[in-house]
């Protein structure tokens, strides 16, 4: 998904009115001629046609542009148009030779360290040089790889604080989002986390089980690796590397990832090496439509790519796409815990892919790479095919926990 509505979705961010409960960041007002209710979204939305695209891209770009004048000192646009940390860069295993190099250039050492056996050094420029201008910089002193730390998800404001989760003694299941109350285990990675927010604690109630949020896999714990706190530059590629090789030594077999940006080499590094000691990782496909490019992490190769239907069984108009899709669940039409112990209704692949990643951990509860491949199968054997027999490209290999929505009146 070209953008940054990372987390409920475009068309959700720019329909539900401010006073009403959502799960999205503090957006701009958009002025788009959309429904003002998210009730009655789950049927007009299907009408949608293809200038819906050009739409969400539109939208897309605006966010991105207020999000770089709210915040210019900490976010720029890399190359690619996507927002990024401003003024920083990051080299994946540079010599000392290619730093001492960078160091003379006028570059500062952030910091330089080993993620999952992957060297990670984030290089701050010059001042007044663009992201472009010290990719390019970089690359000529003999960097192999060098990138924008994109943005994977604007931070946003929690409104009161979210209710704890139901916790029992069953599996660890990791989500990394924002903050998450009553989580087992939390760490954070990004200036003032960990902090519980509404959409980490969300994600964890249709897991675990908040009030009358039954959730997927009630009894669960949770792992909450908090990648925003309160940097508006929080969600970026490095955060969530680092968020990962914690899942890592915590020994979490199953993660959880509702967010959605542009491919990332350190990224795709860090989720190689995770999955290659028996991690296994779901991420949501992203809320940009189906003609959007790829959406990352979904889109990495072993990645559990994961859209959603509503509670009529049909795929959101609004899902985006991965390189390949694995599962579809619930996404809408149901409930999620939000905060200060209200009950929120929510829409989007966001809220689709931790009823998966419930039910790999039901199968897959230990970290133990040689039974991995026994329990997707069982995980497997749980899905309903819909839709064209056999894979399709709106439902992957079938539906998962359709039972686990906790239906919204």
């Amino acid at each position: 998904m070209r953008g940054l509505l990372l987390l409920s979705g475009l068309i959700a961010a720019a329909m539900v009115r401010p006073a009403q409960a959502q799960l999205v960041p503090q957006l701009p007002q958009l002025p788009l001629p959309m429904p003002e209710t998210i009730g009655r979204v789950g049927d007009q939305v299907q009408e949608v046609t293809g200038s819906a695209a050009r739409r969400l891209e539109e939208v897309r770009r605006m966010v991105a542009a207020q999000l770089v004048r709210d915040h210019p000192e900490r976010i720029a646009l890399d190359p690619d148009g996507f927002p990024a940390r401003a003024g920083e860069v990051v080299v994946t295993d540079p010599s000392d030779a290619l730093i001492a190099a960078a160091i003379v250039k006028g570059y500062r050492v952030i910091e330089r360290e080993d993620v999952l056996g992957v060297g990670v050094a984030r290089l701050e420029g010059p001042r007044g040089r663009s992201l472009r201008q010290m990719i390019r910089e970089i690359r000529k002193l003999g960097a192999n790889d060098v990138t924008a730390d994109q943005i994977y998800m604007p931070s946003g404001a929690v409104a009161g604080t979210p209710a704890p989760i139901c916790t029992g003694n069953g599996p660890l299941v990791g989500v990394i989002d924002g903050g998450v109350a009553g989580a087992a285990l939390s760490s954070g990675f990004a200036a003032g986390a960990p902090r519980a927010n509404d959409h980490g604690t969300a994600i964890a109630s249709l897991i675990a089980g908040a009030g009358v949020v039954h959730g997927g896999l009630p009894g669960a714990r949770i792992a909450s690796a908090d990648v925003y706190g309160s940097d508006p530059a929080g969600g970026n590629a490095t955060a969530i590397a680092k968020a990962i090789a914690w899942m890592v030594e915590k020994r979490v077999s199953v993660v959880t990832i509702s967010l959605v940006g542009p491919p990332n080499s350190v990224l795709a590094r860090i989720v190689a090496a995770a999955q290659a000691r028996g991690v296994t990782i779901v991420a949501a496909v992203g809320n940009n439509g189906p003609a959007a490019p790829p959406a990352y992490p979904a889109s990495y190769p072993g990645v559990i790519a994961v859209t959603g239907i509503d509670g009529r069984g049909r795929a959101l108009i609004e899902a985006g796409r991965a390189s390949h899709l694995d599962y579809a669940a619930p996404g809408a039409d149901m409930l999620a815990m939000g905060a200060a112990g209200r009950t929120m209704r929510v829409r989007g692949t966001s809220f689709a892919a931790p009823f998966v990643a419930a039910t790999i951990a039901r199968f897959y509860p230990l970290l133990n790479p040689a039974e991995r491949r026994a329990a997707m199968a069982r995980v497997d054997a749980e899905a309903r095919d819909l839709g064209p027999r056999g894979w399709d490209k709106n439902f992957g290999r079938g539906v998962l926990c359709e039972s686990c929505r906790t239906p919204a009146r």
